[in-house]
């Protein structure tokens, strides 16, 4: 089954606070919990499509908020008031925001866990391996606590846990944003960006601490390549190895199938063959995915997703294909560009984490990205984008009732994001949610329809076409039909309309799919399927039908013939932003 991986960020997902004050703070603005995610709302996002639930935001991070037992950290480590996600101070826990009795937080959890499992989803967790919270102090698990016997004079140590800033480089004091943190004082670690510097400025990881894998970072591949191999007895491995290796045994244990690994370029390639494997030796179907980009950071020579891939990653994030979509509308390049993308031999056409938005990234209808266009052509884009290939598809919360994440949340401010750092509030996923209910009672018209079509087409993915299939652009063969009314200065078609199909031989089965990425003119078009492209998708009868995938009770099945396809076009006419997928039989 292809995974379709819905982000939940338990935190906003089911607040039913509405209204939101810059900064506010728990009791002012309200937060979702686990039991907030109750069977309706598994039942609805299952319907949806989803085959995994990824809960971000639930390992226990810095915050500004107190709990018994549990005293709030220091602010100057603390972005928003609600903390990162990211600045993990305890893998073996969970956000006691998150739970209705805090005491009970990780029981709750596990119910959450088991809830999922009923409603036939799996459940997925944050796997942050590259750096940790300033404050890190694990209380469930304190013998797995990390700096325990490092040496704390050198930078570097391959059996240390973290990296240690040289005296010599600095006065001995520790200068974050917001002032001193005089815990590290005379003392001080490299972040999690590698900003080995005693005075950190807002761009820099300030309120986290990388974790020393046995390799000197600094010297990048060359050092990791000398790492122990998959077969190395566990006395042989760093420590940092074995302790990670403790936290993802703890966490299936407890009956996640799946992790989501934050920046996995910049942990060596050797752990990562190493606690796969072990992972799998405990569930051979654990899911693992993998934030990763070809930046300066990264860890391994040349492409870092075919990389990570080969080392036994299940997918990893295609930022390629998403800029490729914000191009058209914020660098006016065309459809026509895309089909490079979607080559069944490039190296992300069955591993890339197809994605529009999540946590890092800007809300689609976000009037300040997309050219502000994102909204209007939502359906194409998600065509677009989830039907070229095989790999796994990211969903996000809110994605699809169209959130726009307008009004600063507090740290992130006005960004046309949904703050991870803050409590706040999504209105239209309220809406949604209908106090608990899940029956999209209050949504708007648009937003009905949106929802009914983001399910439609999450659910079509399952198609062995668009599963498992081949990809073949027609758009070369349309240079003169993919047209919808010039406007002056267009001379050629594919600006914004973008034909492709997909075949998968064991199945025999092709769809045909058109999107108009066009957030304001219906196209009326005629697709040409060459001779080639019938023979390549093994349709050579006398004659066909396309019966639209989506909306068969709506649709009426549009006939065709061999010599109609390769001379006249097929028909189709789509609405602005819209998208036609059609079974070809």
């Amino acid at each position: 089954m292809r995974p379709v991986i819905y982000q939940l960020f338990v935190r906003h997902f089911s607040n039913p606070t509405q209204g939101s004050t810059p900064w506010g703070t728990r009791e002012q603005n309200g937060c979702g919990t686990f039991a907030g995610i109750n069977d309706a709302a598994l039942a609805q996002l299952a319907r949806l499509g989803t085959t995994h639930l990824w809960l971000t935001g639930v390992l226990r991070h810095a915050t500004q908020t107190p709990h018994p037992g549990l005293p709030a950290h220091p602010a100057c480590v603390v972005k928003g008031r609600a903390g990162s996600p990211y600045a993990v101070v305890d893998y073996f826990d969970v956000d006691p925001d998150l739970a209705e009795q805090p005491e009970q937080r990780l029981e709750e959890f596990r119910a959450l866990l088991a809830r999922c499992r009923r409603h036939g989803m799996i459940p997925m967790l944050d796997f942050v391996p590259n750096h940790v919270s300033r404050c890190y102090a694990s209380t469930v698990a304190p013998q797995h606590e990390f700096g325990l016997h490092d040496r704390k004079d050198v930078f570097f140590d391959r059996h240390n846990t973290f990296y240690y800033l040289e005296k010599n480089t600095g006065d001995g004091r520790l200068i974050l944003p917001d002032g001193e943190f005089e815990p590290e004082r005379g003392q001080a670690r490299v972040t999690g960006n590698n900003a080995a510097l005693w005075q950190l400025s807002a761009y820099d990881w300030y309120e986290t601490v990388k974790l020393n894998y046995g390799s000197d970072y600094r010297h990048g591949s060359y050092a990791a390549d000398a790492l122990p191999g998959v077969l190395a007895p566990d006395e042989a491995v760093p420590r940092t190895w074995r302790l990670l290796d403790e936290v993802l045994a703890w966490w299936q244990e407890m009956g996640v199938g799946g992790f989501r690994c934050d920046m996995a370029h910049l942990v060596p390639l050797p752990f990562w063959r190493r606690a796969i494997a072990n992972a799998r030796l405990r569930d051979p179907e654990t899911l693992f995915i993998a934030e990763a980009y070809n930046d300066t950071m990264k860890l391994i020579e040349g492409d870092v997703h075919t990389a990570l891939l080969a080392a036994g990653f299940d997918g990893v994030y295609d930022a390629s294909a998403y800029q490729a979509l914000r191009s058209m509308y914020e660098s006016n390049t065309w459809a026509n560009d895309l089909d490079h993308l979607h080559r069944p031999d490039a190296p992300l056409y069955c591993g890339g984490v197809r994605y529009l938005e999540n946590h890092d990234e800007p809300r689609l209808a976000s009037p300040l990205y997309w050219n502000a266009c994102g909204e209007k052509a939502a359906c194409a884009l998600m065509a677009a984008q989830y039907a070229t290939t095989c790999g796994p598809v990211l969903f996000y919360n809110g994605q699809s009732v169209g959130e726009r994440a307008e009004g600063p949340g507090g740290f992130g401010g006005d960004n046309g994001r949904t703050s991870i750092f803050d409590y706040t509030h999504l209105p239209r996923l309220q809406r949604w949610a209908n106090s608990g209910r899940y029956d999209g009672a209050l949504l708007t018209a648009a937003e009905s329809a949106r929802l009914d079509f983001c399910g439609r087409l999450l659910r079509a993915l399952q198609h062995p076409a668009l599963s498992k299939g081949e990809f073949y652009g027609l758009n070369w063969a349309n240079q003169q039909t993919l047209d919808y009314g010039r406007e002056p200065g267009e001379t050629t078609s594919g600006h914004r309309v973008y034909a492709f199909l997909r075949y998968d031989s064991a199945a025999r089965a092709a769809v045909l799919v058109v999107c108009n990425f066009s957030p304001e003119r219906p196209a009326r078009v005629r697709v040409h399927i060459p001779r080639q492209a019938q023979e390549w998708a093994r349709k050579l009868g006398s004659s066909f039908r396309f019966c639209d995938l989506l909306y068969p009770e709506q649709q009426a099945p549009i006939p065709a013939t061999p010599e109609l396809l390769s001379t006249e076009g097929l028909p189709l006419e789509l609405p602005a932003g819209g998208a036609r997928l059609l079974v070809w039989e």
